[in-house]
């Protein structure tokens, strides 16, 4: 599984890449920027991510407008939504703007943190990611 951690935030960003890199390569973004420009290089090199885990406050682009130019690039690649990276928002934020706004903005799922090792693995195995 290939991933992209897309936090600003030196502990989460530690947390979960060292949860996931057993499952694969992760790649590391500490803004929405950085993410946009990290699948755009992966989707041109034939080489997509599985799984991006995307915070939402973060300097320069937010998570949320992050997801929604991700998801441009897929389909500009000719790849929908539904069969391109599981998106994962991880963020502090649990209001109902922020959560539906990232839902409408076609994440596949929302968790607050703390991130926990549990929670991170439940939502990838309902993603079919890992077993």
């Amino acid at each position: 599984m290939k991933t992209l951690i897309v936090e600003d935030d030196f502990t989460s960003r530690f947390l979960l890449q060292e949860i996931l890199k057993e499952y694969g390569t992760v790649h590391i973004a500490v803004n929405g920027k950085e993410a946009v420009q990290a699948v755009s290089t992966s989707m041109a090199n034939k080489e997509p991510y599985q799984l991006i885990c995307m915070d939402i406050m973060m300097p320069e682009m937010d998570g949320q407008s992050a997801v929604k130019e991700i998801r441009m690039i897929e389909e500009k690649n000719g790849t929908l939504s539904t069969s391109g990276a599981k998106i994962v928002m991880t963020t502090a934020l649990n209001d109902l703007k922020n959560v539906s706004t990232a839902y409408s903005n076609l994440c596949d799922g929302y968790l607050t943190k703390p991130i926990d090792k549990v929670r991170i693995l439940q939502e990838l195995r309902k993603h079919g990611l890992i077993n």
